[in-house]
């Protein structure tokens, strides 16, 4: 059974819950009008082609989870009155992912565009499902973004979608919490356990932070802080699974520490539990992505004031690295009548200046784009919440230095179902997590080579 990991799409005072797991490619409507009949473009699409297809009435469908991207929308349709854009959402986690197979194994209703996260295009790729679309102009944006999120939608000259939102790692802590325990925020992992360790015995009803079991996410996210590269994929039938290298084993061995001496808690994330636990102080800290900061603002607001953002600890004193944990793409599928269109929509509503800021400063999406991440109306903003604190200025600074050529498997969906019934049990039971890692990496491997492809 295949299980969702959450990261949450978000809002002003409130958070709404996004499936970390869903892949929403679309393809383009069997009944759309106007501009149809496009093949692929074996070459370069012209600009005579561009505005051939943006003057013509079209009907195209997107797919997203997004909340009120139907604002962004409408501005793309007040620049381009023939074109028609149907927003729909058909659910988020894996019932999103689900009806996205569905209609693409059936041959009908799936969209033209679909938001679709990092960690799933490959397995998008692996049914040839993604338009490459460096020959509508996408390969002109690479200057625009960081390389490691450039990474994550190309693979060589092919762009499999354009990037929307990320969710580069950093630490919110509670400064208050921590000053009463006479803890400082750790600036090494090795710091971090020793801070644990006195948090704890200054404060033996809370801890510094938790460690989910059932959030593969955040997991993949620290392997990937630690340099770790456990996962490739070809595109085509070879996969890399490799989870017995020194930089998995010293993240295993550094929160199988914290488990084993009750330095931390286990308390699954993104429930009531969970929730409370921000909210009364239970977690002094949380180690979290980009998007963190507004989620825990809805969250935790009795709060306010008190919590601070800065760096995630680091393996070595004066390293400054991050990873990324979330992030999602706009993608259009091969199967889209319009596909021209479908791609100049999937570019504009990411990278026009009024629609993308307005997805960071009103969505609240954390912005994958350069000019939104350098955008004094973006990164000024400074932070009640936070005690005054330009918290977007901090994870913009962040993104900077995630490091790049994380790779995904193309049945993720898979990978994270097995980490909850091994290693995300291993914690939840506060069990010793080497042996848990192991029986990941061979029921992973296994699967793979069911599936038919060949592992190294």
């Amino acid at each position: 059974m295949h299980r969702s990991t959450h990261r949450p799409v978000l809002r002003l005072g409130a958070a709404v819950a996004a499936g970390a797991l869903l892949l929403t490619a679309c393809t383009g409507g069997n009944g759309g009008g106007g501009g149809g009949g496009e093949s692929p473009a074996p070459e370069d699409v012209s600009q005579e082609q561009v505005d051939e297809a943006l003057s013509t009435p079209t009907k195209l469908v997107f797919w997203t989870w997004v909340p009120d991207i139907q604002n962004q929308v409408d501005l793309f349709m007040a620049e381009y009155p023939e074109i028609d854009v149907e927003v729909v959402n058909v659910g988020q986690g894996a019932p999103h992912y689900q009806k996205l197979r569905t209609a693409l194994e059936s041959g009908e209703g799936a969209p033209d565009v679909a938001q679709v996260e990092f960690q799933y295009l490959s397995s998008f790729r692996l049914g040839d499902h993604l338009l490459d679309l460096a020959p509508y102009g996408a390969d002109e944006l690479q200057d625009q973004y960081a390389d490691w999120i450039w990474d994550q939608v190309s693979d060589g000259e092919a762009v499999y979608g354009i990037p929307q939102d990320v969710g580069p790692l950093g630490n919110l802590y509670r400064e208050d919490l921590l000053q009463e325990a006479g803890v400082e925020p750790p600036a090494t992992w090795d710091e971090f356990v020793e801070a644990a360790r006195a948090y704890r015995q200054a404060k033996p009803d809370s801890y510094l932070a938790n460690l989910p079991g059932n959030d593969p996410g955040q997991f993949t996210s620290f392997l990937w802080q630690s340099g770790a590269r456990p996962f490739a994929y070809d595109g085509a039938e070879t996969v890399t699974i490799d989870l017995d290298t020194p930089e998995v084993t010293r993240v295993v061995g550094l929160w199988n520490t914290l488990i084993q001496e009750d330095l931390v808690a286990v308390d699954p994330d993104f429930t009531d539990q969970w929730y409370q636990g921000l909210a009364n102080g239970k977690y002094a800290s949380w180690q979290t992505a980009a998007w963190g900061p507004v989620f825990l603002q809805g969250t935790a607001g009795n709060t306010s004031g008190l919590w601070r953002a800065t760096t995630i600890p680091q393996w070595e004193e004066g390293e400054n690295v991050s990873s990324n944990w979330g992030g999602s793409t706009d993608a259009v599928l091969t199967t889209s009548q319009n596909k021209i269109a479908a791609a100049e929509l999937a570019k504009w509503i990411n990278t026009a200046e009024e629609p993308a800021l307005r997805l960071a400063t009103e969505q609240f999406l954390f912005p994958a784009y350069d000019p939104v991440l350098e955008n004094p109306a973006f990164i000024d903003q400074e932070s009640e919440f936070y005690g005054g604190q330009q918290v977007n200025q901090v994870f913009a600074e962040i993104s900077e230095t995630v490091s790049t050529d994380f790779g995904w498997l193309p049945f993720m969906d898979y990978v994270y179902s097995s980490f909850g019934e091994t290693v995300g049990k291993a914690i939840a039971d506060k069990t010793e997590l080497q042996p848990a890692l192991e029986a990941w990496e061979a029921d992973i491997t296994a699967y793979a080579e069911d599936q038919g492809f060949t592992v190294e």
